[in-house]
């Protein structure tokens, strides 16, 4: 029975679509067609489905083992399997039962400024005209929604502490990987070529795809196409659970919606600020077990 022997995880909006892309693309490495399965989650994550198209976005997840290893059907000579799927990192409630069906499996993690990341995550949701509020208000409504029953991709802070996940990780798991997305975009090819080196496949590969760069981020103007293409609905959602959404599809979709790209207003300065006292201590320990914050936000390093 083929099952993966590694796994992409966390953090949201760290680079998880681009990195399963990059490894999909090794002949010796083989993904699914779908990312984001979700499976090891369900029991943590499936009712948290109470805010705007939370139901919907969750509809492709994968709800029981026999669909999740039916993905793994078509494996062939490749040794190493793998698996993306960013809310595992996020419940280390769930690690065991990952160690345990999986038999120990190397274990990826992407992790980028706690800051961009919590902003990025705002966005994709006001991309997909689910998000209403501004980014500070958003903000104070976290513990609202979360009570609410909100899916944890509406609570951007709690998405971007890492530090306590890792360390539980790191206990459970023998062979633990740490990514952050900064190391990814300025180095894609010395990035791969470590992470090809710790699943144990030739690591001078290089990937057609290694120049492509996947979910821009940033907002779009409204119009049919974007929101044909952002807003949840069943058209996206049957793509997503019986297709998968594979890296042609990806950048057909980048290159007819670029034409409406626009940056966002960066964070305000107060809130910045805010976010900068909340994430301190949770920056200077992941230095501390040697993560390479040297391209994050500057104002985590004054006293």
């Amino acid at each position: 029975m083929n099952k993966p022997n590694f796994i992409i995880t966390g953090f949201p909006k760290c680079g998880s679509t681009a990195l399963h892309y990059y490894v999909d693309a090794h002949p010796d490495i083989f993904m699914p067609n779908k990312k984001e399965l979700h499976y090891f989650t369900q029991s943590n994550i499936s009712k948290l489905n109470k805010g705007p198209g939370d139901v919907e976005a969750k509809k492709g997840q994968v709800k029981n083992l026999d669909s999740y290893l039916e993905l793994y059907k078509n494996v062939t000579t490749e040794k190493t399997i793998g698996e993306t799927s960013p809310s595992y990192i996020n419940y280390p409630s769930c690690y065991e039962q990952i160690n345990k069906t999986l038999e120990n499996p190397k274990i990826i993690i992407l992790l980028r400024d706690p800051i961009k990341r919590a902003y990025s995550n705002y966005l994709h949701l006001l991309r997909e005209q689910r998000e209403t509020e501004s980014f500070s208000k958003s903000l104070d409504l976290e513990d609202t929604r979360k009570s609410l029953g909100y899916s944890d991709f509406w609570l951007y802070t709690f998405n971007s502490f890492y530090y306590d996940k890792i360390i539980e990780a790191k206990k459970i798991f023998s062979e633990v990987l740490i990514v952050t997305q900064e190391e990814l975009n300025s180095d894609t090819i010395k990035t791969l070529a470590k992470v090809y080196e710790f699943l144990g496949v030739n690591s001078e590969f290089i990937p057609s795809n290694s120049d492509n760069r996947y979910n821009k981020g940033g907002l779009y103007k409204k119009n049919l196409i974007t929101n044909f293409i952002f807003k949840q609905g069943i058209i996206k959602t049957v793509l997503k659970k019986f297709i998968g959404i594979s890296p042609w599809m990806k950048k057909i979709k980048n290159s007819i919606i670029s034409n409406y790209h626009y940056q966002a207003n960066p964070i305000d300065v107060d809130t910045e600020n805010k976010l900068v006292n909340l994430f301190k201590k949770e920056v200077i320990n992941l230095s501390n077990i040697g993560v390479d914050t040297s391209l994050w936000n500057k104002k985590f390093l004054n006293k």
